[in-house]
């Protein structure tokens, strides 16, 4: 016999059904977000257990790394694009959570990315979180955090100055756009510890670069970089 709870999930899937993101189906686990078939459609790239990747050699000779990974490749016009763009512009949250989950379970799996103390969102400039209602990289952040069982610190570092959007510019343009962008205005929230800095998207890195020299300049012991994404 169905319990109480399981009857009512499934009288409520009826008329107001839990669609998978990426097919439409509903066939769907209630705290999913895919369907079975389309998760495994997402491109894992196994960086979080392989060095010298190519997320960590993108910050070579630029800013010392202790670890660098992405979860997933990104590509035009496929499904994670889908879903970072319903996280960013269509105030769809709930993706930020799962996706940070997801970049969770491999940080676990990962000794490389061990130890930890916090987790850092890159953050928004406020006019820009103002704009938006929140910063996706602290909603993925806070998924990342459910997993693997360490706090999120999200005010101990600002963004100091609205920069231009880095879609269009180069590497050298995009560190220009950044420099000297980010401050620690808390720095007894990071001293001595081991900080995850966390992102949506990876592409050059000068965001995130500019970013950890910042904590490094507040005597963080070591900065390691997690990314839902790497362009590739």
């Amino acid at each position: 016999m169905l319990s109480l709870k399981n009857y009512w999930q499934q009288v409520s899937q009826l008329f107001f059904p839990h669609l998978c993101m990426g097919c439409g189906s509903d066939i769907i686990a209630l705290d999913a977000l895919l369907c079975t078939r389309c998760y495994l459609q997402l491109p894992v790239t196994g960086f979080f257990n392989a060095a010298n990747n190519p997320v960590e050699q993108s910050f070579y000779g630029r800013v010392p790394i202790a670890a660098a990974a992405a979860a997933f490749y990104f590509t035009k016009n496929a499904l994670l694009q889908h879903l970072l763009f319903q996280l960013k512009y269509k105030g769809h949250q709930k993706t930020g959570i799962w996706l940070g989950k997801q970049v969770g379970y491999q940080i676990m799996n990962s000794p490389r990315f061990a130890p930890i103390d916090a987790v850092v969102p890159l953050p928004l400039h406020p006019k820009k979180q103002r704009l938006r209602g929140y910063n996706q990289a602290a909603l993925i952040a806070s998924g990342i955090c459910s997993v693997i069982q360490q706090p999120l610190i999200t005010h101990a570092l600002t963004r100091t100055r609205f920069t231009q959007t880095q879609t269009k510019k180069n590497r050298a343009e995009r560190w220009v756009n950044m420099e000297d962008a980010f401050t620690v205005v808390l720095p007894e929230l990071l001293h001595n510890k081991h900080v995850v800095l966390v992102d949506d998207v990876i592409t050059t890195g000068a965001t995130l670069e500019a970013c950890a020299s910042a904590l490094l300049a507040a005597s963080v012991a070591s900065v390691r970089i997690a990314t839902v994404a790497y362009t590739i």
